[in-house]
């Protein structure tokens, strides 16, 4: 992975909020409420949405609104402030509005400044396109005495053209003519992404775009940016939010696009490992989550079923029936089961194989083992991981994560403490360093 050019080295959340709205008593309404939100409610970054969230004739106001809360309460806002202003690859009356309403955030005399960390640009195109977005930040810059490359920028991937240009950015940063290390978030916007490939699906759904976040994934560990998912539209469906999350994850995408102060929550908890560990069972193709009694992991549903029959057990998943010694049926389980740790459960591993190579061993074996329950018949199960520096280095994303929200959030401490104890808290932030 290549050097992160920024303090920030993960971003789980990306809150857009309109800034003006017409028939209300104060337009910034919403900004105001928005800025307001501490610990958990918070974003790691706040964008202030000139673009769709705000309608064409409001947005001379809504930059405006952006200046003035921020200038008011910019001071006490915990994450990173990133306003969207209007861009199109295609329309360069659309970029230069866009660039008046940079300028009109920027202006010193306005105050709001010194709480802006960087704009975000939406509708990019080719590479050049993101060029010209670059001059006109190094122009705001210059315009208002700011330091060149003081302003993030960011943008939202909406288009084939953006994708491609994707390839080409690591290249393209660091030459003297232009100034793209500015360079800060690659954002999936999957719903014109969809309009523009001219995507086609039978209920009109977006498709999952999974080689998109991929690409952006990989571009951003390639350019030492960091990535971060379009819009869960469906604001109810939490669970299929959380299943969203853990899916970036594992694909080094631990951004999301959050719509609601609850949407924020769900995205700023999930990445981060579990407070209790747990075991998962695969269950005819569902990861299933076992149940903790006494020491037991108990499976209580109709995917598996397990009988004993003298000296053999029946082990029936799904359509899919084995006949199976007790030994036959360990391996079977083990295969079928996995371990998901807690904080306190990584921590530990990771304290111990430092210890071992302090020790002069270059890899140790670490044991996992429960109790399954399934049908009442119990069974043991253990597992042997080996443990070498590829492990702890893989182990040590998810304490880096966590290192990194413990270091630039000070306003979740007491939710973290909370979350996994005032010890684990002190160990997680020691361990790797």
């Amino acid at each position: 992975m290549d050097k992160r050019l920024h303090d920030r080295k993960f971003v789980r959340t990306f809150f857009t909020t309109p800034t003006a709205e017409s028939g209300a008593d104060d337009s910034a309404k919403k900004l105001r409420s928005a800025i307001g939100l501490r610990g958990m409610q918070a974003p790691d970054v706040w964008v202030p949405d000139n673009e769709d969230a705000t309608a064409p004739n409001m947005r001379d106001e809504g930059a405006e609104n952006i200046a003035e809360v921020v200038a008011e309460e910019g001071d006490e806002f915990p994450g990173e402030i990133h306003p969207r202003v209007v861009w199109h690859r295609d329309s360069p009356s659309t970029r230069y509005k866009g660039f008046q309403h940079m300028l009109e955030i920027a202006d010193p005399a306005n105050g709001a400044i010194e709480n802006i960390d960087g704009f975000v640009i939406p509708e990019v195109g080719d590479i050049d396109d993101w060029k010209k977005a670059d001059e006109f930040f190094t122009i705001v810059e210059n315009e208002h005495d700011l330091e060149e490359g003081s302003l993030k920028m960011s943008v939202i991937i909406e288009s084939g053209s953006a994708e491609l240009a994707m390839g080409k950015l690591r290249e393209e940063m660091g030459k003297p003519t232009n100034n793209l290390e500015r360079m800060f978030l690659l954002v999936d916007g999957e719903v014109d992404y969809t309009k523009d490939m001219r995507a086609i699906t039978p209920t009109g759904a977006l498709p999952e775009w999974k080689e998109l976040r991929h690409n952006t994934s990989r571009a951003a560990s390639a350019a030492g940016l960091i990535s971060v998912d379009g819009p869960f539209d469906d604001i109810r469906d939490v669970e299929g939010y959380h299943d969203r999350i853990e899916a970036n994850a594992a694909m080094g995408m631990t951004g999301i696009w959050s719509l609601t102060p609850g949407q924020v929550v769900e995205a700023n908890q999930s990445v981060l490992p579990p407070e209790e560990g747990y075991w998962t069972i695969d269950a005819d193709g569902r990861t299933v989550e076992l149940t903790e009694e006494d020491g037991v992991a108990v499976y209580d549903g109709d995917r598996i079923e397990l009988e004993k029959e003298g000296d053999t057990y029946e082990l029936e998943v799904g359509s899919e029936e084995l006949e199976l010694t007790e030994e036959e049926l360990v391996e079977e389980l083990v295969d079928l089961t996995a371990y998901v740790p807690s904080m306190d459960d990584i921590v530990d591993s990771m304290e111990e194989f430092e210890a071992a190579k302090e020790a002069g061993k270059g890899a140790i074996a670490m044991t996992r083992a429960t109790t399954v329950s399934i049908d009442g018949v119990e069974i043991d199960i253990s597992s042997d991981r080996m443990w070498d520096e590829a492990t702890y280095q893989a182990m040590m994303a998810p304490v880096a994560l966590f290192q990194d929200v413990y270091e630039n959030r000070p306003d979740q401490h007491d939710d973290l403490a909370e979350l996994y104890s005032e010890d684990v808290v002190s160990r997680a932030m020691e361990v790797g360093n």
